[in-house]
């Protein structure tokens, strides 16, 4: 059987986990290994400030309440995404603008976003889908032309890059998480990268159950106390310990899931000539961390039975997002603007292939060699059945 996905696993994960049971005696959050993990991307990603959590959800929920989000409030996004993605804002209130994306990237449109811009409107959330990159330069010129927010969510985009930028580093917050799924993982987890240095101190009160203890543990203070709104958002320090093993080996990591992506498009890129699929495009000025590897069938039907047709197989291959606009809580909590031109459509033709840290070559291979078949196999049905009308 290959399977989608396996965790990454890169050899220091146990005896850090086992150091901070047995030799740091911490396992609450704020431990050695976070702290470490926090610094590891301040030094690396060059952002003035990194805090863990316990998910990108949660990070996301740190950056509303630090925007400020209120009822009545607007926030642009796009409609394929995950749920966490806009939840985190309707938690405080806000309305969704959905905003259609670009069939390219699968990323929000980013001519399209200011014509969704109201009076309301507090704040845009690119999403960089697959690792690749929103076009955050003309994001950034709107945003700053119209005084908005803009809070990057990066799930997916850990060690990617746009024009030498880290995702998660170019906007007011970025969102990073480390799910199992993700290339870098804490089992849950995530992380807030600030840039808006007016954030900081609030950051660590929120993060703290709206308490100063982060200055108090410094010494800062004598005593700490409630002074503002928050939650636990502090992961635990052995989910830290193992995020550090990771990150220690990141470029390793990143390097290994590149090679495996170009396998996949050096060995698709036959079908994609033919016109069967059409494979991932990484723009110019991005540099992309293989998240994940995606081809799109001719419609839902075609991917239904290619799907199928890879579990007989023992190949595990799933479809992504179903759009949030089109749910229920969506057309409660939100509205699309403008025309749906591409993001129903593109949604339904998207399935995604087995690809992480450690799979050996030859099942990437065997993948390739299979998809390849199911093609060969409908091609040739299709004729028959051309021929049987033409009779």
């Amino acid at each position: 059987m290959i399977v989608f996905n396996v965790p990454p696993l890169v050899g220091n994960e146990e005896a850090y986990i086992g150091q901070a049971i047995k030799k740091n005696q911490k396992l609450c959050g704020d431990g050695p290994f976070t702290k470490k993990c926090n610094s590891w991307f301040e030094e690396h990603f060059n952002t003035p400030k990194a805090l863990l959590t316990t998910s990108c959800t949660h990070a996301l929920e740190m950056a509303a309440l630090l925007i400020n989000i209120k009822p009545g409030d607007e926030v642009i996004a796009p409609s394929y995404t995950f749920v966490s993605t806009v939840n985190a804002f309707v938690l405080r209130g806000a309305k969704i603008v959905f905003v259609d994306i670009r069939p390219d990237t699968m990323n929000i449109d980013e001519t399209l976003i200011e014509a969704a811009i109201t009076n309301k409107t507090k704040a845009i959330i690119p999403v960089h889908y697959a690792g690749v990159a929103c076009e955050m330069d003309r994001i950034m010129e709107i945003a700053n032309h119209h005084k908005l927010f803009v809070v990057e969510d990066a799930a997916q985009g850990v060690m990617a890059t746009y024009k030498g930028k880290m995702l998660g580093t170019i906007s007011d917050l970025g969102c990073y998480s480390f799910h199992e799924t993700k290339n870098y993982s804490m089992g849950e987890g995530g992380a807030l990268l600030i840039q808006n240095k007016e954030f900081m101190e609030r950051a660590e009160f929120i993060r703290e159950k709206g308490t100063n203890r982060s200055r108090f543990i410094r010494g800062q203070v004598d005593k700490y106390t409630w002074i503002d709104i928050g939650s636990s958002y502090l992961p635990s320090e052995l989910n830290a310990a193992y995020l550090f093993a990771q990150l220690e080996e990141a470029a390793k990591i990143n390097n290994n899931r590149l090679k495996t992506w170009e396998i996949y498009y050096n060995g698709l890129r036959e079908l994609e000539e033919k016109g069967y699929i059409q494979l991932p495009v990484i723009p110019e000025n991005c540099n992309h961390n293989a998240h994940m590897f995606y081809i799109k069938c001719r419609d839902i039907e075609e991917r239904t039975k290619l799907i199928k047709f890879m579990e007989e197989s023992n190949i595990q291959t799933v479809f992504h997002y179903i759009p949030l606009h089109s749910s229920k809580a969506g057309m409660k909590y939100g509205e699309f603007s403008g025309k749906d031109r591409y993001t129903t459509k593109e949604s339904k033709r998207l399935v995604r292939l087995p690809l992480y840290y450690g799979i050996d070559p030859e099942s990437v291979c065997t993948v390739i060699s299979h998809i390849k078949k199911f093609y060969k196999m409908n091609n040739e049905r299709t004729n028959d059945i051309n021929k049987m009308v033409l009779l």
